[in-house]
């Protein structure tokens, strides 16, 4: 009786042993995922005025079957009121760029950067 009782006690120790692992790797799944859309993010985020022009766009892909991207580029305005627009030879672009990935069970996950960089105005 003692031993069925220690084997039982056993089973049940092992099995939360094993949800703990198990979401323990479940974590380090969904922050390596993280790591990897904050990198394509970031990644976007420097092309733009290099290899995706300064001007107002927007513009989506997917990277390595997985992370849907997207970059959108619009003027942001910014105007005091003592200030002569015409005067100005530069303008402000706002740009964000959204990374979306895990569409299994229902749970989109989503990272967004903005940032504001600076441009030549057309003459």
């Amino acid at each position: 009786m003692e031993i069925l009782i220690a084997f039982s006690i056993m089973a049940l120790s092992l099995g939360i042993l094993l949800r703990i692992f198990s979401g323990g790797v479940n974590t380090a799944m969904v922050a390596e995922d993280y790591n990897v859309a904050l990198q394509i993010a970031e990644s976007m985020m420097a092309k733009i005025g290099e290899e995706i022009p300064l001007q107002p766009t927007e513009v989506d892909g997917v990277a390595f079957d997985k992370y849907a991207w997207a970059v959108t580029v619009e003027p942001f305005e910014f105007n005091p009121d003592n200030t002569d627009q015409t005067a100005q030879k530069a303008r402000l672009f706002k740009i964000t760029v959204s990374i979306a990935w895990g569409e299994q069970q229902g749970s989109e996950r989503r990272i967004d950067l903005k940032t504001l960089k600076l441009g030549v105005k057309p003459l």
